[in-house]
């Protein structure tokens, strides 16, 4: 695979419900608005849903791009100049558990465009299934959306458990969202800190918070990313300072990124 400056990030979640693909969308805005280039990729492949917050109907996604005689470009969804999107489709029990020559043929025809962009953004699927822990073991960065709520944390918990033991990943950042204060977010980061190195020795990096906020509701309600329905809204401030911390994490690391493949292909191995 061709070394570039392009940053693989999963963005995954113990639990669904927790606002994962919504921070996905209105992340890829706030990049683009900052002039990154930014694809987003539905890979929640039981229930995709991205197309669905942006109220379109794409002609076709993922299970297309499988065929030998479909390519990206024939899937691609543009959003805006500079920022695009993979669509997935919903209830198709073979992609829910994509085997590694279906991945295989996915990152073979991904690899193609990937490098055009700043950020290759995978919206994953909650919980701890074979196919979601398996792309998150391939990008170069893994950010793990919680909440408050008490499921969330032992849900995350779980799957960070299971990337660390069985796949040896070490290294997670935690996004907090719809935290009432940022005690509330400081707190719930701590307690599954605590217990990462507690039973795992494992030290997690503090992403931030996404403040509660009814915007976000009716944004999606209204099938508008906030960051175009209310940019100057609370929630929509927290996630441009999210897009600066990640094109931070980018630059400080573009050295090492640019050094190694998009994704760490089965192929490749």
């Amino acid at each position: 695979m061709n070394e570039n400056n392009t940053l693989s990030i999963s963005i995954l979640s113990g639990k669904g419900g927790v606002g994962k693909t919504n921070i996905v969308l209105n992340l890829g805005y706030a990049l683009n608005q900052a002039e990154q280039k930014a694809l987003i990729m539905d890979c929640d492949l039981g229930l995709a849903n991205l197309d669905v917050l942006l109220g379109i109907s794409p002609d076709r996604n993922l299970q297309d791009l499988l065929r030998e005689d479909v390519g990206v470009e024939d899937v691609l969804v543009s959003i805006e100049n500079g920022f695009d999107m993979l669509p997935a489709t919903s209830g198709v029990p073979e992609l829910v558990e994509m085997d590694e020559d279906l991945q295989d043929i996915l990152f073979k025809k991904l690899v193609n465009i990937a490098g055009r962009y700043d950020y290759l953004m995978l919206d994953l699927g909650a919980g701890i299934s074979p196919t979601v822990l398996s792309l998150a073991s391939v990008t170069q960065l893994r950010v793990v959306v919680i909440t408050p709520e008490p499921t969330s944390l032992t849900d995350s918990y779980a799957m960070i458990k299971v990337l660390a033991t069985q796949y040896g990943i070490k290294d997670f950042l935690v996004l907090i969202n719809q935290a009432a204060t940022a005690a509330e977010a400081n707190q719930t980061f701590d307690r599954l800190d605590a217990a990462c190195r507690n039973f795992l020795n494992l030290k997690l990096r503090n992403l931030g918070f996404i403040h509660q906020d009814s915007t976000v509701i009716k944004s999606v309600r209204r099938q508008t990313p906030l960051m175009k329905m209310a940019p100057e809204s609370r929630a929509a401030k927290d996630i441009q300072a999210l897009a600066k911390r990640i094109m931070r994490y980018r630059e400080d690391n573009l050295e090492r990124i640019s050094g190694r493949p998009i994704l760490k292909n089965f192929f490749d191995a």
